[in-house]
């Protein structure tokens, strides 16, 4: 038998049951029968910490339903006159629609009815539409999360896998190439990149044809296969918008998370053991460096279905933030209310999801 086998042995017989320190110290003061006193205030510890995040998130959730019902009447417009399209309507008959809308009761009251409601998941009739706010939120949702949602996945992928590259190879020709392009892209507006892309690939310019829609989310009249390479197509322009900002983000997180990595004792120590170097970067720089960019996910993921306002505007995009933008032009009043409660409540509630969450990756967290 050689000496390296001892620890191994001395090891082995003390994870065997009824032998070993903890064994002969007897359970632990105050553990119940058949529980393990270290499990279980780890359990406790989490869940008190769950439990602290989402009180939280309902109080956040709250003050965003005062916050949206008193911001947006300091708005300088009269909806009711908005509403008449500049027509000449008695002073009757704006009152009416006032008394109609509930615009004249006193401030105390709306508020009051405005919580009621919302807590129903009541957010009103638009004024613009006609129609319950939950109607106009519902019909739009798709389109915000086809798009959004495409564009997160191909970010975040992308981000992140160029991040790691970066990271690795810090101060390489690639490295320095990608991390300039991303940092142009990330100081670049999204609306001024989107307006850009319509002017070059989709209006034409030089000797570059026109190849894409200016905007919307289909041409009409097609139908099965033509109608989602109709979407497809014009999908491209709006996708890479997001894209190029997205990724842009995700990869300078993510490179600067991998250079911190970089220098730590358990990288060398999976070198001297032999490992190849793309191993020891997947399999032990990488989910450590992670880390901070798995928060950015989920922060990005709320925005997902918050949508990305002036996109879909400068795209005429028939999605949540096209809609909040017509809505805030009138003032709209329910409907901007309840887009900007929806609009807060995924975000808040991603947060809240990736706070939960982060303990079970790092368990330093929340305890």
């Amino acid at each position: 038998m050689t000496a390296d086998s001892t620890p191994a042995l001395a090891k082995s017989a003390d994870a065997r049951p009824g032998s070993g320190p903890a064994a002969a110290a007897g359970p632990e003061p105050g553990a119940r029968p058949g529980t393990r006193g270290p499990r279980a205030r780890n359990l406790r510890a989490y869940l008190q910490y769950a439990a602290a995040k989402i009180v939280g998130a309902a109080v956040s959730l709250f003050a965003v339903l005062v916050t949206s019902f008193f911001l947006f009447r300091l708005i300088p417009s009269d909806p009711v006159k908005q509403m008449t399209g500049g027509r000449r309507v008695s002073t009757q008959q704006l009152a009416a629609l006032r008394h109609q809308y509930g615009l004249d009761q006193p401030m105390w009251k709306q508020f009051t009815s405005y919580i009621g409601d919302a807590l129903s998941g009541d957010f009103g009739i638009s004024y613009q539409y006609h129609t319950p706010v939950i109607d106009k939120i519902t019909g739009a949702l798709p389109a915000t999360l086809l798009l959004t949602g495409t564009a997160y996945v191909l970010y975040s992928a992308l981000g992140i896998w160029l991040g790691t590259r970066s990271g690795w190879r810090s101060g390489s020709r690639s490295d320095r190439f990608h991390t300039a392009f991303a940092l142009t892209l990330y100081s670049v507006p999204s609306f001024w990149l989107g307006l850009l892309l319509i002017i070059v690939f989709a209006v034409g310019i030089g000797p570059i044809p026109g190849m894409f829609p200016t905007g919307g989310l289909e041409q009409g009249g097609l139908h099965g296969f033509s109608y989602v390479v109709d979407v497809a197509h014009h999908m491209v322009l709006p996708v890479v918008t997001l894209v190029a900002v997205g990724y842009a983000q995700t990869l300078l997180v993510m490179r600067s998370s991998l250079l911190d990595e970089m220098g730590s004792d358990y990288l060398t120590t999976a070198r001297a053991k032999g490992l190849r170097d793309d191993l020891v970067r997947r399999r032990h720089a990488v989910p450590n460096a992670l880390l901070p960019t798995f928060t950015l996910m989920f922060v990005n993921l709320g925005h997902v279905v918050a949508g990305q306002i002036l996109v879909e505007t400068v795209f005429s995009w028939p999605g949540l933030g096209g809609l909040f933008y017509q809505a805030l032009s009138v003032p709209d009043l329910p409907l901007v209310q309840g887009l900007f409660f929806v609009f807060a409540t995924a975000v808040i509630l991603a947060n809240t999801l990736a706070d939960i969450l982060y303990p079970l990756l790092d368990p330093r967290v929340g305890r």
